[in-house]
């Protein structure tokens, strides 16, 4: 039996946990069918998620579609969760896009798609709510063409719209506008179909077509698109048989090296790690030790596997071990996290290792969280870092100097979701302040700075050389070496690594430092010296504190050199409003530095499509209703950032500014001297 570890992804309210819960009834796993409304479907397993009606985190259930086992991955909808997304790109054989036939491609859809587009995952689209009123399909075939992808083919006929029985007709070998399409479109990728197509020969037969379809569909070429209705369940057994016919199986050899991704990491009753694993090879054992790697870097942690639970048939049960293409769940690991690599990280496929950089836009939003009962401070520190374990795109950020703990956010819903869950689960009621907008600094040009060792105003027993050269946009922050690796300890070039990671969150200006390259240039160490009678000094021997505290003033030094640049959030907006309100709307689009395109009038409504700045977008939401009599519609999703107009703005620091620590080095320079007399 084959394996498909499959994603399901939609924007939010297009019906993506319905057709979950369809699936799995479909395949017999379940024998009801689970409401999202009710808090009842299978995937959504969360008291908050039944609450809210709405998918938080990523949930994996298995079932079987003939000779295939398929691990499907529920994915969360709305944008404030997008970070639960980011992570399970990493293990899919391919995935389902959601549209709803009513509302059509929407602003997430768009985001979606083009993150699978470039990862070059698989992706069948599913154009679901076929039995609600308003439902179309040649329109919404159009937004595909023209909003998703152009490779994209109807693969069957729609009956009944906007009806309470809808049906989806699949096409055959006898319709011949679709096996023209279908030809048309496959030759644009192979020259011997092409060379067919023209000459019109027999050997284009309708068999070779669909052999071709699912090779290109493999290769994430082309995009079959079917109809249907999650609720009804018409075009179910279509759309299944698209998933085991047209998506490739998960590969990987059973017998070789153990290797895979942890992409969720979350908490057992007793406070234990359970990673969940996507094995792309081998196998792991329990009571195994078992090493793991974190993304970018040079050597592996180890764990002891104390359990294994394999996702089979809509359960989870203990096995003995998890090979090559499953999904599983591994206990034990107490430092392993999110991205993490297991085993032999060089086996898992490029496209599927955990990402250097980003699939999609970091946060944009920061907010102060406290306790709002003083005593909880510590408590709401622990829940904090908990949560930040499953969700490391928090970015927890703690102000020494403030007493403060800052989190990042996609979005208000996020926040209210942090909120709920820490009263919830950790018994912790905090209070946020007003979200303020996340900005990032780049560099402007290149700067190099560095400290020799023994030589003032260098306190440090340390050499530590760094350049500072601007990046791509996108290619976040990359460390590299121009010294020897074996020129000092291990320990100590590690120690630089990670503390130019830290620095680089707070540049001169206070924001996180993006797209540049940060080069060691400069290394020198005193090696481990003793007194005659044996006695470690360490006042004559390097430690890797002396690289952790040289580093952060280096690194500024080199970047006040190079000069950075300040960037703010900026977001792609789409408004849908009452044509005659664009008047009185237009002026408060002006105010907030709102760029708008043409208007496009669709009988009463006008269409208005633009750019905002994010700082922006939570007034456009919270004035929009009272300028629309309650009608307007407002999407908006993160499309790039600009360099700020007028004046910078500074974020507090967290830390003691390495730029103004003058008179501090001066007093450890002379501490320093003085331990030396006294030697």
């Amino acid at each position: 039996m084959h394996t498909l570890n499959l994603g399901i992804l939609a924007h939010v309210d297009a019906g993506k946990t319905s057709l979950t819960e369809r699936l799995l009834y479909t395949a017999g796993v379940i024998d009801e069918i689970g409401s999202v409304d009710d808090g009842s479907t299978r995937t959504d397993s969360l008291a908050l998620e039944r609450q809210r009606g709405i998918t938080i985190k990523s949930a994996v259930v298995s079932f079987t579609l003939g000779d295939v086992a398929v691990n499907l991955i529920d994915t969360p909808g709305h944008p404030d969760f997008i970070a639960e997304v980011e992570r399970v790109l990493n293990v899919l054989d391919g995935a389902v896009l959601v549209v709803s036939a009513v509302e059509g491609v929407q602003a997430q859809t768009r985001v979606l798609m083009r993150t699978l587009q470039r990862l070059r995952i698989p992706t069948l689209i599913f154009v679901n709510k076929l039995d609600r009123r308003g439902a179309q399909d040649e329109r919404i075939l159009r937004g595909i063409a023209e909003k998703l992808t152009p490779a994209a083919v109807a693969m069957g006929a729609v009956r009944g719209l906007g009806t309470r029985s809808p049906r989806f007709t699949p096409y055959g070998a006898t319709d011949v506008a679709f096996t023209d399409r279908l030809a048309e479109l496959l030759a644009e990728h192979d020259e011997a179909l092409l060379a067919a197509y023209v000459e019109d020969t027999p050997a284009l037969s309708y068999r070779r077509l669909r052999g071709e379809l699912a090779a290109q569909t493999g290769r994430a070429l082309v995009h079959p698109v079917f109809f249907g209705s999650a609720i009804t369940g018409a075009g179910l057994a279509a759309l299944s048989a698209g998933i085991t016919e047209l998506l490739p199986a998960a590969e990987g050899d059973a017998e070789g090296p153990a290797a895979g991704t942890v992409f969720k990491v979350e908490r057992g009753p007793a406070g234990e790690k359970i990673a969940y694993v996507r094995m792309f090879s081998g196998a792991v054992r329990t009571r195994e030790l078992l090493p793991f790697r974190r993304p970018g870097a040079a050597r592996h942690d180890a764990g002891k596997v104390t359990a294994i639970s394999v996702f089979d048939q809509g359960s989870a049960p203990r096995r003995p071990s998890v090979t090559a293409g499953q999904i599983g769940k591994l206990r034990g690991l107490g430092e392993i996290r999110i991205g993490d690599t297991v085993g032999v990280s060089e086996t898992v496929p490029e496209t599927q290792r955990a990402p250097a950089r980003q699939h999609f836009a970091p946060p944009t939003l920061e907010t102060v969280v406290s306790p709002a009962r003083p005593a909880d401070k510590r408590a709401l520190h622990l829940a904090l870092n908990r949560l930040a374990e499953q969700d490391p795109l928090i970015g927890l950020r703690q102000d020494e100097i403030r007493g403060e703990i800052s989190v990042s956010l996609y979005g208000e819903v996020q926040k209210e979701v942090i909120q709920a869950t820490l009263a919830q689960e950790f018994g912790v009621d905090v209070v946020f302040r007003e979200s303020t907008t996340l900005c990032v600094e780049r560099p402007l040009s290149s700067g190099a700075a560095f400290e020799i060792i023994d030589k003032d105003p260098n306190p440090f027993l340390a050499t530590v050389g760094l350049r500072v050269d601007p990046a791509p946009v996108g290619a976040g922050s990359d460390f590299r070496l121009e010294v020897e690796l074996g020129s000092m300890p291990y320990s100590f070039i590690k120690a630089v690594e990670e503390t130019v990671r830290q620095t680089l969150r707070q540049g001169l200006y206070g924001w996180q430092v993006e797209d540049c390259t940060v080069t060691m240039t400069h290394s020198g160490y005193w090696a481990r010296q003793s007194h005659a009678h044996g006695v470690f000094d360490k006042s004559m021997s390097s430690t890797s504190g002396d690289f952790r505290h040289l580093t952060p003033l280096v690194l500024m030094s080199a970047l006040r050199q190079a000069g950075t640049q300040v960037y703010e959030p900026l977001h792609r907006f789409r408004l849908e409003i009452p044509a005659d309100t664009l008047g009185p709307l237009s002026p408060v689009l002006a105010r907030l530095h709102a760029v708008v395109r043409a208007p496009e009038t669709r009988g009463t409504a006008c269409l208005l499509e633009g750019e905002i700045p994010a700082a922006r977008v939570h007034e456009l939401g919270r004035r929009l209703p009272g300028l629309t009599r309650g009608e307007g519609v407002v999407e908006c999703v993160f499309d790039r950032y600009q360099p700020v107009r007028g004046a910078i703005p500074t974020r507090p620091r967290t830390d003691r500014d390495p730029l103004h620590r003058k008179e501090y080095l001066l007093q450890v320079v002379r501490r320093v001297a003085g331990r030396r007399d006294d030697a």
